[in-house]
């Protein structure tokens, strides 16, 4: 059920007090969720790959085929995960792929944080619907 305009005028002013109150800490809180889920994605990766080469060496070593493919298949499935994950992250100065709010003020017209809720909503929706 969307926001009426009472709730969404409220939003958007306390979004716009925050702002003004302490635009460093608002903009920190923009884009550092995406950066750090990707960061862990990344090294969660990293530690699975490594398992994968432990799952490897146990294989050969006990002359087992099949637990030296399935940690090659670990090894495989971890680096792709780690090689999307970098791909996707967000560089520090920079603003996630997704259409969040310029970090800046370079004139740019930042979207509300009620469109960007708007929008997750609908798309949460039409995702259901497609099931």
């Amino acid at each position: 059920m969307p926001l009426s305009e009472h709730e969404q005028r409220m939003l958007e002013q306390m979004e716009r007090a925050l702002y003004a109150e302490d635009p460093k800490f608002a903009t920190a809180l923009e884009g550092s969720g995406l950066r750090t889920y990707t960061r862990r994605r990344v090294y969660q990766a990293v530690a699975g790959f490594l398992v994968g080469i432990a799952l490897l060496m146990a294989g050969m070593v006990a002359k087992q085929v099949w637990l030296s493919v399935v940690g090659f298949l670990v090894m495989l499935g971890c680096a792709v995960l780690a090689v999307t994950g970098w791909r996707k992250a967000p560089k520090p100065g920079e603003q996630p792929a997704a259409g969040g709010p310029p970090a800046g003020r370079q004139g740019r017209q930042r979207r509300s944080m009620m469109d960007r809720i708007e929008q997750r909503w609908q798309r949460r929706r039409d995702e259901q619907q497609g099931h």
